[in-house]
């Protein structure tokens, strides 16, 4: 998530759940691609069909996309019409609006579960 992006209203994780364990494994999954490569942040997706999709943050000079948004475009690209959940594992206390927005545009429903690097989890975005 990079500081400039501000969170969509009601972005702000609501209290911290207990996640189901399907739910904590797209925290794990998460958690392995922000730290395979040192990246800002980390997010994992999991599909209609129950496949996962994991992604990092990539700032290259040509291209700037959020974990989240790589994530969904993965699941996206590989055929998925919904989302049953999403993890970020990120240092920021909120949502990324354009994380937010990518998993809006295929699931009006799942939860965005937002985690701290350790895996805590701070909250969880429903809107």
């Amino acid at each position: 998530m990079s500081e400039s992006s501000a969170a969509p209203a009601g972005a702000a994780p609501a209290s911290a759940p207990e996640l189901s364990a399907e739910d904590a494994k797209l925290v794990t999954l998460a958690r392995g691609a922000r730290a395979r490569v040192g990246a800002i942040e980390g997010a994992a997706v999991r599909d209609q069909d129950g496949r996962t999709y994991a992604a990092a943050s990539v700032s290259l000079p040509s291209l700037t996309i959020t974990a989240l948004q790589l994530a969904v475009a993965s699941a996206a690209a590989a055929g998925a019409t919904r989302l049953e959940a999403a993890a970020v594992v990120t240092e920021a206390s909120t949502l990324d609006g354009a994380g937010h927005a990518a998993v809006r545009d295929i699931s009006a429903d799942a939860p965005i579960h937002v985690a701290a690097p350790d895996g805590t989890i701070l909250g969880t975005v429903q809107e």
